[in-house]
């Protein structure tokens, strides 16, 4: 019996030993690494929104840190201007609202207006201080009398991209529906009239060209990226 538990333990701290290679031995099959590719990023995820302080700050800095706007790098999904008519232009709120509706750029641009100087933090690897100004996400909320127990805000875009956030991430006092760059009302190419602002979040969270929000229990697509394998929650 002794030499049958020895036998055990030994086994045991050889497996933990053992685990890593295991693991690098799994993503050598071709057939598992899809599996445990998305298995990282849901691990991943999970972590980082346990993780997530809402009344945690992101750094913001002076004026003269923020880079001129004709260096602040241009993304863009389909085109850096997808012509959203701007006279015309409206942000669709719905889901778990008390008063759903349409609301006029000039409507947001009355609710409680902030500028902030954040990073901007792109997944290529570069990163720029920006000047932006807009209403926190949660006044808009406030005043469309959104559920905030409900648990998703999905975004759609007027270029047919689209991005979701956790309730949580929406609240934070620094994410903002942005209408202003620098100083001035939001380019065509940085995503007039209105785009987020998630300095919590990686860059390609922060969509353009907003056309509407939804307050939802259920996503039916998490985000552009989420769904091509890359993280959801992505938070910095």
């Amino acid at each position: 019996m002794a030499g049958s538990r020895s036998y055990q333990s030994v086994s045991r701290r050889e497996l933990v030993k053992l685990a890593p290679v295991l693991a690098v031995g799994a993503f050598a099959v071709p057939s598992l690494q899809p599996a445990l590719l998305s298995r990282g990023v849901e691990l991943s995820d999970w972590a980082a929104a346990r993780w997530f302080r809402r009344g945690h700050l992101a750094p913001t800095f002076p004026d003269a840190s923020v880079v001129p706007l004709n260096r602040f790098p241009l993304n863009s999904y389909l085109a850096d201007d997808p012509g959203v008519d701007l006279e015309a232009w409206t942000l669709r709120v719905d889901g778990e609202v008390s008063t759903p509706g349409d609301y006029t750029l000039e409507r947001i641009r009355g609710l409680t207006p902030v500028k902030q100087n954040t990073r901007h933090v792109c997944v290529e690897g570069w990163d720029v201080i920006g000047s932006f100004g807009g209403t926190p996400i949660a006044t808009l909320l406030a005043d469309a009398g959104a559920d905030t127990r409900a648990r998703f805000l999905a975004f759609s875009c007027a270029d047919d991209y689209y991005e979701s956030l956790d309730m949580a991430s929406a609240l934070h006092p620094q994410s903002l529906l942005c209408y202003d760059m620098h100083g001035a009302p939001l380019s065509r190419e940085h995503g007039a009239p209105l785009r987020l602002i998630l300095p919590t979040k990686i860059g390609y969270k922060s969509a353009k060209y907003l056309t509407s929000l939804t307050v939802t229990n259920v996503l039916s697509r998490r985000g552009y990226w989420a769904d091509q394998g890359y993280s959801w929650f992505n938070g910095l």
